[in-house]
């Protein structure tokens, strides 16, 4: 009985145990869903805590982690989720390898983004991991361009988002915990972001910061301004809420837009949220254009290729706004690109985790071209880029120093931190080099008119196509060093082969010559026997007409095919180059049709099915005539013989 009543006592046990967790599990699913990510962590761990094992769990305490950026606590448990050796949405092998770079650990991370990469070979992300496989390297060369400190105006909270305001620095922080009714976002358990401003003094540091402006700061976000040069205009970030009003998407959250402040006296006034807001999308951290005309600024808008893209929108001059055009996926990935700024020099600095980077969000640059094109990406490097997330970059760069916002564990006093940094070194100029050549065949180092050479990444992105002149030549013009093409040659009279080809930054790149063999064609009256079988020319030494040793072992090709065909006839002619009188090189040119034709006779073909003339240099096969400059390569090409089929 005490047995029966033992085990009743289990099987009751153990039931309340799984409803309650389910309970539990319930409830932190809805405030995950609800991005309350801090309350959804606290109940899905003491799940963890007592056993609970399974993909949902792990993934989403991962995931919870892993959207507030604490790269470090998420790969924790993204390590549970994959020891589980279930099947997983492709995603997570990239979130997986982000917070493996959080640890130091680059070569597993590499070795996800590999498994990434074979499930998703279409996406940006895998592409870039692909093309660049050395990453690292790179980085490693970009590093150690910028000394960096804190910038002495950070708090326990986040602190981030820098912006040049006459002589203050404007920034966001989460600082404002003073009362009893202060809001906190349900994300992060910090207090909704104030703008504050510090003064820059004469020796670059900055004054005690104060609260910005009343008219501003509301009870939700403000974040990220960007002033005109003027000091009268501001563009911000701010919560949807305007006139004590919110605005909420379909799945009422509260999303971010941006808007414009105008400087009345000492007061910013007239605040208005910008055309191309939503209530469905948000819009984030503006970026201003040098001349002013266009703002940059981040977003997840329809269009967008990833979480969040840049885009650009032209500013007119009565004071309207164009439409937002997305800045393209060379840029842009399937993952995070944002707070995007300006330089003078017209220098794109932007965040992203989806470029290869060494973890987290890391700080890109790259050159605006007046056409609307771009130079080169280029990663920062250390110090500026770390494994945990750096972003919010700004230069001043006249007097060369900067800010940039990031949440790294080292000297830091609260989430995101705000550093100082100085460049000493300036990052490299774009690299450039003409890359063109010439289409030869193989064996006459003849031009080839008319082949279509087509420029492929490394991917086999195809991203140019060009069509040989008449002396075999193309031209895709300038292209950035370190990078990698495969150059291909196509025509149809011609095997197609590939070429590898590696932009180098020593040097201008030379003429790339490619070389194409002639496909073999069936036998047929009026063809060359030589091209048909792909038999070597057979060359004869200058001003000689005798065979060479090498030549006879061409003809001995010759040879065999006229003894399997018995009935075949030939036409030997024998040509040479421009050297010599127009008497001398007919002459010469039939002693070797002779010599030729004595060759094949003595060995085995009958005189009657061969025939022969010479023609002297009157069908050169380049430029090589009389009085110009050629190389002896290029005179021997005009030194050779050819095997028509007359008769089969």
């Amino acid at each position: 009985m005490k047995i029966k009543n033992s085990i009743s006592f289990c099987v009751m046990m153990f039931t309340f145990f799984v409803y309650s967790q389910g309970v539990q599990l319930k409830k932190a699913n809805s405030n995950y869903e609800n991005f309350q990510y801090v309350d959804a962590i606290k109940t899905y761990e003491k799940v963890a805590k007592n056993g609970y094992k399974s993909v949902e769990l792990f993934s989403k305490l991962g995931d919870s982690y892993y959207f507030q950026a604490k790269l470090k606590e998420a790969n924790y448990w993204y390590n549970d989720l994959f020891l589980l050796n279930e099947k997983l949405n492709s995603e997570y092998y990239f979130r997986y390898a982000q917070t493996l770079k959080a640890v130091g650990d680059y070569k597993k991370a590499d070795a996800m983004m590999a498994l990434f990469n074979e499930a998703n070979n279409s996406d940006i992300r895998a592409m870039l991991s692909k093309e660049q496989y050395d990453y690292l390297e790179e980085i490693k060369n970009n590093s150690g361009r910028y000394n960096i400190q804190n910038a002495g105006i950070n708090s326990e909270y986040s602190d981030y988002g820098t912006s040049f305001y006459k002589n203050t620095l404007v920034f966001t922080s989460a600082r404002d915990t003073e009362g009893v009714f202060v809001k906190k976002h349900s994300w992060t358990n910090q207090s909704f972001t104030n703008l504050y401003g510090s003064v820059i003094t004469e020796n670059g540091n900055l004054s005690e910061p104060e609260k910005f402006s009343k008219k501003i700061n509301s009870k939700y976000h403000e974040s990220t301004p960007v002033f005109t040069t003027d000091g009268m205009t501001m563009y911000f970030t701010r919560n949807n809420f305007l006139n004590g009003k919110k605005g909420r998407d379909k799945d009422k959250t509260i999303l971010l837009k941006l808007f414009k402040a105008t400087k009345i006296r000492d007061s910013w006034e007239n605040i208005v949220e910008l055309p191309f807001n939503s209530n469905e999308y948000n819009c984030a951290h503006p970026a201003l254009s040098p001349d002013e005309k266009t703002l940059y600024f981040s977003s997840n808008m329809p269009g967008t290729k990833g979480i969040s893209d840049i885009y650009k929108v032209a500013i007119l001059e009565d004071g309207t706004f164009g439409t937002p055009v997305n800045l393209g996926d060379k840029i842009n990935t399937e993952a995070r690109e944002t707070f995007p700024f300006i330089s003078n020099k017209n220098e794109l600095y932007f965040a992203s985790d989806g470029h290869p980077g060494l973890g987290g969000l890391d700080v890109f640059i790259t050159q605006l071209n007046e056409d609307g094109t771009h130079g080169k990406i280029k990663n920062l490097g250390e110090p500026v880029n770390s494994n945990s997330d750096d972003f919010a970059f700004i230069m001043d760069t006249a007097s060369k120093n900067g800010f940039f916002s990031s949440n790294r564990e080292k000297n830091s006093l609260g989430y995101d931190d705000i550093y100082k940094c100085t460049e000493t070194i300036p990052v490299p100029k774009d690299c450039q080099q003409n890359l063109k050549g010439v289409v030869v065949d193989s064996r006459t180092q003849v031009p080839i008119e008319g082949v279509k050479v087509v420029m492929f990444d490394i991917n086999y992105l195809k991203l140019s196509e060009e069509i040989t002149d008449v002396k075999g030549k193309f031209d895709f013009g300038a292209v950035d060093c370190g990078n990698k093409f495969r150059i291909v040659p196509e025509q149809k009279d011609y095997a197609t082969v590939e070429n590898m080809v590696i932009i180098t930054k020593e040097s201008d790149l030379k003429d790339l010559k490619i070389s194409m063999t002639p496909k073999l064609q069936p036998l047929q009256v009026g063809r060359d026997l030589r091209k048909t079988l792909g038999i070597d020319i057979i060359y004869f030494d200058l001003d000689k007409a005798i065979i060479r040793k090498d030549a006879e072992v061409e003809l001995a090709k010759i040879l065999e095919v006229m003894k399997q065909y018995p009935t075949m006839e030939i036409d030997v002619r024998s040509h040479t180059d421009s050297r010599q009188t127009i008497g001398y090189n007919l002459a010469l040119s039939d002693k070797r049709v002779k010599s030729t034709i004595k060759w094949l006779v003595a060995n085995g073909v009958e005189a009657k099915r061969l025939t022969g003339r010479g023609y002297g240099e009157s069908q050169l096969v380049n430029k090589c005539a009389d009085d110009i400059p050629c190389t002896e390569e290029e005179h021997q090409a005009n030194r050779r013989s050819e095997f028509i089929i007359t008769k089969l």
